[in-house]
């Protein structure tokens, strides 16, 4: 027998739905679901994972994904303007790292939750 995901009634808990609500309110859902949006590219993934290892040159962080310097420098940006990564200068070279302890986390608690249930068998998303 197949287990249905939705509720076969009605039947709303209206304190429940108004004191979720009363929280949700005054958050910045839209700016969340930015930082989440710029982390759901494959490629600005793994370059935020790079950055978790150390600060990383435009060109290194190129190589490491297999990328140009364009293209790396355009995710480097995009991760910049979300305030998940910031960057330095050093001469002719820019060197970028994650923002801080915070950005970190996100980023180690998510592989972390896919190891887990890569482990349990579930499906890959997608």
């Amino acid at each position: 027998m197949k287990l249905q995901d939705v509720c076969e009634i009605t039947c709303v808990d209206s304190e429940k739905v108004e004191r979720v609500k009363n929280k949700l309110r005054g958050r910045e859902t839209a700016n969340v679901a930015k930082i989440y949006k710029a982390l759901a590219d494959d490629t600005r993934l793994k370059i935020a994972y790079a950055l978790l290892e150390e600060e990383l040159c435009v060109c290194d962080v190129a190589n490491i994904v297999g990328a140009t310097t364009a293209t790396a420098s355009h995710h480097l940006r995009l991760l910049k303007n979300t305030g998940l990564a910031k960057f330095r200068k050093e001469g002719k070279l820019v060197y970028y790292s994650l923002d801080d302890d915070h950005v970190k986390k996100l980023i180690l608690i998510a592989f972390e939750h896919q190891g887990e249930m890569s482990q349990r068998g579930s499906r890959t998303i997608g």
